[in-house]
């Protein structure tokens, strides 16, 4: 894997130039999380801001340039749903997560160019797992490039998941994003991801959602070290007004109290 040398990845820069585990979809609980609102583009009815792109894929507007896509898992998975972005910079888009196969993450990329008329240029994988990284694939075949942990690369490799293309260590930048590892939880590689001027923070699946009743996937987890990790992000984005889980509702800070009262409750973490 190639290492990324600077902390602005320079190559998102060329790029635009030159031409962007799981929970039910109940409302949010006691745990302070406040749902987030859909925007409609030019102020438009809200429902002109969601897109059925497939019985499997779906986009709806999150905030000014920012939208939440959702796909469905198939297999040991089905129907299970988990979240992503497409973050609109420049004439250009940044998709984060890439879906659960190459053939979803394909349909985000023609609705990107076709219809909301910025192209993806590059992408995000937030941790290795296949709700993460299986659209991997159609992106390489495009040639766009896709960002993620070396940890990340290494820990997909081995477990025969698509690998990202290129690697960065801690916390990076890529046009209007940050990158932020905080620490081992869900996974050892888990990063959110941060856009500071929607104020919309994605957790992916270190972060909880409001209905959820435990931490879900354990299998890849460092629950010792979760609590930090979350106690990072807090202290990091206090700003954060929109909090992205990476299955279930988004909702608003009260999503990272909730995670660490659900890490508070876990046995594996007695």
């Amino acid at each position: 894997m190639k290492a990324v040398p600077s902390r602005r990845l320079c190559a998102w820069a060329l790029l635009a130039l030159s031409v962007s585990c799981a929970s039910s979809r109940g409302q949010a609980d006691a745990a302070g999380s406040q749902n987030a609102s859909v925007e409609a583009p030019g102020g438009a009815a809200p429902s002109q801001g969601e897109y059925t792109l497939a019985e499997d894929v779906s986009v709806r507007r999150l905030a000014p340039g920012v939208w939440l896509h959702t796909t469905l898992g198939s297999g040991d998975y089905k129907h299970i749903p988990a979240n992503g972005l497409i973050i609109e910079d420049g004439d250009g888009s940044l998709l984060v997560d890439t879906t659960w196969n190459a053939q979803q993450a394909e349909r985000l990329l023609v609705w990107a160019e076709e219809e909301l008329h910025r192209p993806v240029r590059a992408a995000v994988v937030t941790h290795f797992h296949s709700d993460r990284t299986g659209g991997v694939p159609a992106l390489t075949a495009r040639g766009l490039p896709v960002y993620g942990l070396a940890e990340t690369a290494r820990l997909a490799a081995a477990s025969k998941e698509p690998v990202p293309t290129r690697t960065f260590e801690g916390g990076q930048t890529l046009g209007s994003t940050e990158f932020f590892f905080p620490g081992a939880g869900h996974a050892r590689d888990n990063i959110v991801v941060w856009h500071p001027s929607s104020g919309v923070l994605f957790g992916g699946c270190f972060v909880k959602a409001g209905d959820a009743k435990d931490l879900g996937n354990l299998s890849d987890a460092d629950t010792a070290a979760w609590p930090a990790s979350v106690a990072r992000v807090q202290e990091r984005f206090p700003q954060a007004r929109i909090i992205v889980p990476g299955h279930g509702l988004p909702g608003g800070p009260g999503l990272l109290t909730h995670t660490q009262e659900l890490l508070r409750a876990s046995p594996s973490t007695q």
